[in-house]
């Protein structure tokens, strides 16, 4: 009697699982960087943060001090808890901004109009100005190069501080009998325009993306159930895009919380520089501020999560 061995053959993979590989292939590069560069100076900053530098006869030395830059940190300098305060605050306010002027613009630039991809790129350029080379030329380098036709921050200011005047927003919501702190959050916002349609490039691509994934015959179906436009934003587009709006929150946040233009990374830039143990307790401001971040980011998300609409796919 043979005995006959049978062999499975192996099974192919599926489709997600190449997708999968195919995603580990990409971002290995970054994987690679962040476990060799960028690790290592990680944990060389936790380690710093813990300790002091001294140098007995002209040798570089550390001392460990448990948690005693952290107490410097938090409880003897004054200015650190109140920049972070009002850094939060100010991001409490941006987020929303942001997020919404962004979904509005992806909205209207989503349709079907003559040059949608010139008004696409009009509102990216903003992205592109304020990253790399650009950024670092001071606008007094650019008047000396380009004459007196740049605007600087200050003017643009001014100019949205006229159109509040112009437009007296206590005015326009006294006969809402709305509280006196709506009105400062919109005269802010106005105020604070340029700066939000400059930072809401890359959500309104991440917006366009997500608009332009919902299949038109969803719509097809709203317009012959006789849905108005009203209805169909709110009970299809909305939900449908409530993924992205999780992911342009998270990356508001991080992005407001990591620009050069962030008092908190300008002060702790500050007191490593000119502070005595600088190095150290610079080290532990900006853990203490990494910690926040993460449970703003936390916060934020757990918030969200619970609206967000995923749509199967089976």
């Amino acid at each position: 009697m043979n005995n006959t061995v049978t062999t499975k053959k192996a099974k192919p993979a599926s489709l997600d699982r190449k997708k999968a590989r195919a995603g580990w292939w990409f971002v290995m590069p970054f994987v690679i960087g962040l476990v060799l560069i960028y690790m290592p100076i990680l944990v060389k900053s936790i380690w710093y943060s813990f300790n002091l530098i001294t140098m007995p006869k002209g040798k570089f030395t550390l001392e460990f001090c448990g948690f005693e830059n952290y107490s410097e940190a938090l409880f003897s300098d004054p200015q650190f808890l109140q920049i972070l305060t009002a850094s939060i605050k100010q991001l409490l306010f941006d987020v929303p901004a942001i997020v919404i002027f962004a979904l509005f613009m992806a909205v209207i630039l989503n349709q079907k109009m003559i040059g949608r991809g010139v008004f696409r790129a009009i509102f990216f350029i903003p992205v592109i100005i304020s990253t790399g080379l650009i950024e670092s030329i001071d606008s007094s380098s650019l008047q000396s190069y380009m004459g007196s036709g740049v605007d600087t921050g200050n003017a643009q200011q001014s100019s949205a501080a006229e159109i509040v005047s112009s437009m007296d927003v206590a005015k326009l919501f006294g006969s809402m009998a709305v509280g006196t702190e709506l009105v400062d959050y919109v005269v802010g916002i106005v105020n604070n325009i340029f700066n939000i349609v400059n930072r809401s490039g890359v959500q309104m691509l991440v917006f366009l993306a997500g608009l332009q994934s919902i299949s038109p015959s969803i719509y097809e179906s709203c317009t012959m159930e006789g849905a108005s436009g009203w209805e169909t934003f709110w009970k299809i587009t909305f939900p449908m895009i409530t993924p992205m709006i999780l992911v342009n929150a998270v990356y508001t946040i991080i992005d407001s919380f990591t620009a050069e233009s962030n008092t908190v990374m300008t002060y702790i830039s500050n007191v490593y520089s000119t502070q005595k143990n600088g190095q150290t307790i610079s080290s532990a401001m900006s853990w203490v501020y990494f910690l926040v971040v993460i449970a703003m980011i936390a916060i934020i998300a757990l918030i969200l999560s619970s609206f967000v609409f995923y749509q199967r796919r089976d």
